[in-house]
């Protein structure tokens, strides 16, 4: 499948990219493929699931294409000159109590392609982050061992322990979040949960701060604020 060049939007591009290098952004592109694109947005998860068993060439298929449009898209737009520091996808791969699929369903059909992705922007020099929501503790050997770069949002509800991530990955792996969201509106646990986790996290660098899952509503300003003055105040390095 050939991508035209009117799925661009050019003059958005044009419009703003100098601006955003001017101001020193981090500028990601964005790829669109992979189990939770495919189950959520196209077909559902039961009719995915179901022929991740009984029709997997067929997945493979579709996950092949949904990367190469992608692929063709960021192509296109880093030959125009539109270069960007790294590329992101979304791929919920887990839930509360661990992965949709076994690790051997994810070797078969979904690491290739993700592999692919991450190849595609090592080869570029740029860097490749993962957004996978639930618990992927079984998947972690499989997406350090792929070279991924880094990982958000370490949903501390689902399992996923942001110190024992740190203490085993941290070398090899940029950690993106692991702050409960449940806590965020109720200022003086989630103080004391950032006081616990940021000085753990931040060492020897390689942590993004950020809240495990969406923030609740419920989160005043002045919560939201004093949240970041206590990360501003412990983040910082001497």
């Amino acid at each position: 499948m050939v991508i035209g060049r009117d799925r661009v939007n050019w003059d958005h591009l044009q419009a703003n990219y100098r601006t955003w290098r001017e101001k020193g952004c981090w500028i990601v592109g964005g790829l669109w493929f992979g189990f939770d694109v495919t189950h959520a947005r196209i077909i559902g998860t039961e009719q995915l699931l179901t022929w991740m068993i009984d029709d997997p060439e067929l997945v493979v298929d579709i996950f092949t294409t949904e990367l190469d449009c992608s692929l063709q898209m960021l192509q296109m737009s880093w030959d125009e000159g539109y270069t960007f520091d790294g590329i992101g996808w979304c791929d919920d791969m887990g839930y509360r109590n661990g992965t949709f699929f076994s690790v051997a369903t994810y070797r078969e059909l979904l690491q290739p392609v993700q592999q692919r992705a991450i190849d595609w922007a090592h080869a570029k020099g740029i860097v490749a982050h993962l957004h996978s929501c639930g618990n992927v503790n079984a998947l972690m050997p499989e997406l350090v061992g792929m070279g991924l770069d880094a990982l958000n949002p370490l949903e501390v509800k689902a399992g996923m322990d942001p110190v024992h991530l740190k203490e085993t990955y941290g070398d090899k792996l940029v950690l993106d979040g692991g702050l409960n969201a449940m806590l965020w509106d109720d200022i003086d646990r989630i103080e004391v949960e950032i006081r616990r986790l940021l000085p753990v996290l931040k060492e020897n660098g390689g942590y993004v701060f950020r809240e495990d899952h969406s923030i609740p509503d419920s989160v005043s300003l002045d919560n939201y604020r004093r949240i970041l003055q206590v990360a501003k105040e412990l983040g910082s390095y001497d």
